[in-house]
């Protein structure tokens, strides 16, 4: 687990996937953590990296550009990323960028990992 206090993210494996679980918000001062354990997570090769937002109640612009980052690197090399568990607030900002049409988004952390 990595993070300040009021921002952790948990790292999961599950087979030969990994699961990022950020908690708390996704800001401008938390977006590097994130980008770190992201690039961390895609460093160990997984075949699937799925990012569970459900403890994340807010994200700005910088948490997006963070997640579009870290897609854009694992499709690079050839891992599917996965975001699931998006609070009504989370999935309101990716609709509004649109955001939601780039990315796999699934309901559940199961459903993600068994894509």
């Amino acid at each position: 687990m990595t993070g300040d206090g009021k921002f952790n993210i948990a790292s999961e494996k599950h087979g030969e996937s990994t699961v990022l679980r950020p908690e708390g918000d996704v800001d401008m001062s938390r977006s590097s953590t994130l980008r770190s354990a992201l690039r961390e997570a895609l460093g160990d090769k997984p075949s699937r990296l799925v990012v569970d937002l459900a403890k994340v109640e807010y994200m700005d612009s910088s948490g997006l550009a963070t997640l579009v980052e870290a897609a854009r690197n694992a499709r690079t090399q050839k891992v599917p990323l996965v975001l699931c568990g998006l609070t009504t607030k989370v999935r309101a900002v990716f609709e509004i960028a649109r955001l939601h049409q780039f990315f796999e988004i699934a309901d559940t952390a199961s459903a993600a990992i068994e894509g």
